[in-house]
């Protein structure tokens, strides 16, 4: 009898858990029905692609192998006192993850490329999407400092800044006038920026990132020009040379940036609701590289 005992603990130790496995198979059966479905005509086309595509071909046994293993890992998380509801959760979460196929590092085909064109396209023609900002804005955010963040700021609720070139004047710089001083402006002090210095440097930033452009045209505004030009840094490039002129600029949003700062950095309430002055459209003939360059 001592001996019969352990082994019937064994075993009636085992049998509790096939109500549990029944249940996780259960689960998992439905759970495994719900994703079939939802992608039976995806699936579809890459069994047709695999049997030509020795790639497409190794992603799909990748993906019956992991469902395989997702399956097992349940079965066992369950016998080992995972909640059900729990480990089928996990289970789906894991299936789905095995949907997608695994980049393929260094390898962008043709194929791949035109079905995330097609994609984008079908995207497109779905009424009822909900996407909001262009899908760069992401990116973006990653790539400005905070003072250029004030910048854009300034730049939107502002208004397009003055900006002015010193160049050679007097009779000789009627026929060859040499740049002294390119791009002077406030932007860094009334943007309330922490690092004045960097502020040609964060010009260049926006001006890369398609934000802001160097417009040849002054705005109406003659008396902001009288301020920056009474600035430290642009008498000095006057006094630097016997004869000097100053040639007035402005600094502006482009379309694409006024749409970034009313996505990314206003409430949507203020985006909805405030108004926000006018900004030049940038011209082929017009637009400049930014002036430190």
């Amino acid at each position: 009898m001592s001996d019969l005992t352990p082994r019937r603990s064994r075993l009636g130790g085992g049998l509790s858990v096939v109500p549990g496995l029944a249940r996780v198979g259960a689960g998992a059966y439905v759970n495994a029905l719900g994703w079939g479905a939802r992608t039976a005509l995806r699936g579809g086309a890459r069994v047709a692609r695999a049997a030509t595509d020795p790639v497409e071909a190794a992603e799909l046994v990748r993906g019956v192998l992991r469902t395989a293993e997702v399956l097992r890992d349940t079965a066992v998380a369950v016998a080992n006192g995972v909640p059900v509801g729990t480990a089928i959760t996990s289970a789906g979460e894991s299936l789905s993850e095995a949907a997608s196929p695994a980049p393929v590092v260094g390898e962008i085909t043709a194929r791949s490329l035109r079905e995330r064109g097609a994609d984008l396209l079908e995207r497109s023609r779905d009424v009822w999407s909900t996407d909001e900002g262009h899908p760069a804005f992401a990116r973006i955010l990653e790539e400005l400092a905070p003072d250029e963040a004030r910048v854009l700021l300034l730049l939107l609720r502002g208004g397009p800044q003055p900006s002015v070139d010193v160049r050679t004047g007097g009779p000789l710089g009627v026929m060859s006038s040499q740049l002294i001083a390119p791009g002077l402006s406030m932007i860094g002090m009334r943007a309330g920026v922490r690092r004045a210095d960097h502020v040609p440097s964060y010009l260049n930033n926006l001006f890369r990132l398609g934000l802001i452009w160097f417009s040849k045209e002054p705005i109406a505004d003659a008396e902001d020009y009288q301020v920056v030009e009474a600035q430290p840094d642009v008498l000095a490039a006057l006094h630097s040379v016997k004869f000097a002129k100053v040639v007035r600029r402005s600094i502006h949003l482009t379309p694409f940036g006024e749409e970034f700062c009313r996505a990314c950095l206003v409430s949507e309430r203020q985006a909805a609701t405030e108004e926000y002055p006018e900004h030049a459209d940038p011209d082929d003939g017009d637009a400049t590289v930014p002036p430190t360059v």
